[in-house]
């Protein structure tokens, strides 16, 4: 069982809800077990189309017996469970689970780059993230996932929501 970290968010229809259904999903696979959840995060959207609403953003922390490409298909599948349709990059959408990390994995592959590509760039992964796993190594950058929160400039309003869900 390998150690992985999935990013959720919603920014349409019941957001916490569709988080909610997310985590059961994923728990509901024999190959998955949901080792934690970090609170939920209200962020302002980055990127894409103007107008979107705001968006809820969790991490969690599984184990899994699935490759990371096993996981990430299986990650695609609950997201049009779910209703996600991808009509615009960055674009509104119910569901979003992004595989941070899997393990000390690299990946530069077509449809799987691991850390995700992204990951020490976003205030709305890393504040969820940090309260998961704050000394945990990025293993591309080496650094620490607390160091990489603070490095961040300031900038996207990140506030914690739901402690619990």
């Amino acid at each position: 069982m390998t150690e992985a970290y999935l990013a959720l968010g919603s920014n349409l229809g019941e957001r916490l809800e569709m988080l909610r259904g997310a985590r059961g999903a994923l728990q509901g696979s024999e190959q998955v077990d949901v080792a934690a959840c970090s609170a939920v995060f209200e962020t302002e959207p980055v990127g894409g189309p103007a107008g979107q609403s705001a968006y809820l953003n969790a991490v969690l922390r599984v184990r899994s017996g699935l490759s990371p490409e096993a996981l990430l298909a299986l990650c695609l599948e609950i997201e049009t469970r779910f209703g996600r349709q991808r009509a615009e990059r960055w674009g509104e959408r119910t569901l979003d689970i992004d595989l941070l990390l899997f393990g000390a994995e690299l990946r530069d592959g077509p449809f799987l780059i691991l850390p995700h590509p992204r990951l020490h760039q976003r205030r709305f992964v890393l504040e969820p993230l940090a309260e998961l796993a704050p000394e945990l190594r990025h293993p591309r950058l080496g650094r620490k996932v607390r160091e990489l929160l603070a490095a961040l400039p300031p900038g996207q309003a990140v506030r914690r929501l739901y402690p619990t869900w």
